[in-house]
């Protein structure tokens, strides 16, 4: 029998998100629940955890932390897609 080798662990981070972007989540989210977080555009208090989330993101994007890239939708594939399901049907 061939035994298996481990696979050596790299020493390159494996973390999607770095420190400094949870303290801006983590701050956005106490914010929101202070009644003090409003949205960029309108002004309007923020009611949403997933949108007070979005916002402590992107504010840690602007100030240069450690996180992915914004996921771009594809309104023509998605559109696409849906007509060929009615079409199948």
């Amino acid at each position: 029998m061939a035994t298996r080798k481990k696979k050596k662990a790299s020493k390159k981070s494996s973390r999607r998100y770095g420190k400094k972007a949870g303290k801006k989540v983590q701050r956005s989210r106490e914010e929101m629940k202070s009644g003090k977080l409003r949205s960029g555009r309108s002004g309007k208090k923020v009611s949403s955890r997933k949108q007070a989330i979005a916002i402590g993101l992107s504010e840690a994007r602007r100030a240069g932390a450690k996180v992915p890239a914004r996921k771009k939708s594809n309104k023509k594939g998605s559109k696409k897609r849906t007509t060929k399901r009615r079409a199948a049907r």
